[in-house]
């Protein structure tokens, strides 16, 4: 599962309605850190722009990304009441914009390749294979992943 989860701040003076925004992620990705039986994966931080902050997170499952956003004994709950909590008592509101895209991928239904490139990304979260081991043709590698997800072995090609 690869979730994007950012935020947007809309009004820059609004300091105490976005700052605890955007301190509260760092703490959650500690918090992930600490237990990887929660199954976090890994993660990018990112900016697109002064204004815009978002993380991309890798996961084990959509159940286990559901559990750690509904698990009361973790920040990301205390966290979305009190982001929550303060919005609703703000009369203009608005302050800080809050996004997620989630997407449920497959195993043998996506790529990363890399050439000349640190660990990063996908493979920092989930580990390095060679290419030449799942094939010199993209089709060759999907249908090597689809072939492992599946149990059987990928067909041969010439």
């Amino acid at each position: 599962m690869v979730l994007l989860i950012g935020m947007r701040i809309n009004h820059f003076w609004a300091v105490h309605h976005w700052a605890p925004v955007l301190l509260a992620m760092p703490r959650m990705l500690r918090e992930l850190a600490g237990d990887r039986s929660r199954g976090l994966l890994g993660h990018r931080l990112l900016t697109g722009s002064p204004r815009t902050y978002y993380v991309v997170q890798y996961w084990e499952s959509k159940e286990k990304l559901y559990a750690y956003a509904a698990a009361p004994d973790m920040f990301h709950h205390r966290a979305w009441a009190m982001m929550n909590r303060k919005e609703r008592k703000s009369k203009t509101r608005q302050h800080v914009g809050l996004w997620h895209e989630a997407y449920i991928v497959p195993e043998g239904s996506y790529e990363s390749v890399y050439a000349d490139m640190p660990t990063h990304g996908l493979a920092a979260a989930t580990g390095v294979l060679p290419v030449e081991s799942r094939g010199r043709y993209a089709a060759d590698r999907y249908a090597y992943g689809a072939a492992r997800a599946s149990g059987g072995s990928p067909a041969s090609t010439g």
